[in-house]
């Protein structure tokens, strides 16, 4: 059975304001003496910001256990310096980012200017394993109409700089600025794969490997394929529901390129316009069904994900989570929902923040 793992950015704030603090470096310093050798938690981009990363696993209910112990763990080192963290995928009160004090941190502000500074946006990376690089480019070539409806069932950034962004998921639209981020075109082999990726770095307006940024790609250092499409999620059990469904969508491409099945490719232009209508409406509005690139309601097309990776699922243990996981959400809101729910209750960004801090750890 492929294994998980998981890597997820939280936001660090103000227990009381909810405004963001930049108090990573001491967060990951009483860390590393409280859990030396773990090596669970890392620096990130801004010092607003604190990353940690599971170890892969095969059972999603231990990976969900993980996914909220580490999150715990990372509020008890946050309090433990005055603050918290909240799984927010943007800051919903006004911010300016601090850049981490970090040769490639700084490269990147020199390099890409305003967009650097203003990248304070947080995701969740899904690592699932593969057992080649021709299987993981088979994979990455019938992963790419799917992405885009992750992004909707996790969108968790309505709010922007204390507005309301009018997108579910604002973050991946900051991501995009990025200029190796988004949907890739067919790569047919590991081969075409690394060259377009050595190609890319030779530019010179990337930095090295690390800033390929697709929506989907080999892992640098793992024998993985990483889904990188997804905001953080404000519940532990929703980032679980989007591994879950993440290593069905692996398998699946998985066995599709087994049995010889060609890759469905509706273009790089299609995909674009899929993702930002995924991060436009996430599960409020319509999404566009992978296999016709045309508008349907989001409760459809994340049945038509169910049904697609099924197969999947049943082999894996997983098809009752997934379903109970995807009505929850439908039925409940993801995270953009409950926040814009927060606000119209409390009538302030502050509450909301808190109140989101409290649904980090549930």
């Amino acid at each position: 059975m492929r294994t998980v793992g998981v890597e997820e950015e939280l936001l660090l704030v103000d227990p009381e304001t909810g405004e963001p603090r930049a108090m990573s470096a001491a967060v990951l310093a009483r860390a590393e003496r409280e859990d030396a050798g773990q090596d669970v938690f890392e620096k990130e981009l801004h010092e607003q910001m604190v990353e940690f990363a599971t170890h892969p696993q095969s059972s999603m209910e231990r990976l969900h256990a993980e996914i909220s112990r580490c999150r715990k763990e990372a509020a008890g080192h946050a309090e433990e310096i005055g603050c918290t963290v909240a799984a927010l995928a943007t800051s919903p009160l006004p911010v300016s980012p601090a850049v981490g004090v970090n040769e490639r941190y700084r490269w990147m502000e020199r390099q890409y200017g305003i967009a650097t500074r203003e990248q304070l946006v947080l995701g969740c990376h899904v690592h699932v394993s593969v057992e080649s690089d021709e299987e993981g480019v088979a994979v990455l070539d019938r992963l790419r109409p799917w992405l885009a409806v992750l992004t909707a069932l996790s969108a968790n950034s309505p709010f922007w700089q204390g507005k309301d962004s009018g997108y579910a998921s604002y973050r991946s639209r900051v991501w995009q600025r990025w200029p190796s981020a988004g949907p890739t075109e067919l790569f047919e082999s590991p081969e075409r794969y690394h060259r377009r990726v050595a190609d890319m770095v030779a530019t010179g307006v990337i930095l090295d490997e690390g800033m390929i940024y697709f929506d989907a790609r080999l892992s640098e250092r793992y024998p993985t394929v990483e889904v990188r499409v997804s905001d953080v999620a404000l519940h532990a059990e929703t980032a679980a529901l989007v591994a879950t469904l993440t290593r069905a969508l692996v398998e699946t491409a998985a066995r599709e390129w087994r049995d010889g099945r060609e890759p469905v490719d509706p273009g790089v232009s299609l995909l674009r316009l899929s993702a930002w209508q995924a991060a436009r409406s996430g599960l409020t509005g319509e999404l566009l069904h992978p296999e016709t690139m045309r508008r349907m309601p989001a409760e459809a097309v994340v049945r038509a994900l169910l049904d697609h990776v099924t197969d999947a699922l049943v082999d894996h243990g997983d098809l009752d989570r997934a379903r109970e996981g995807c009505a929850r959400l439908l039925r409940d809101g993801n995270g953009a929902m409950i926040q814009r729910a927060l606000l119209e209750r409390t009538e302030s960004l502050r509450d909301v923040v808190t109140e989101c801090v409290r649904h980090t750890q549930e």
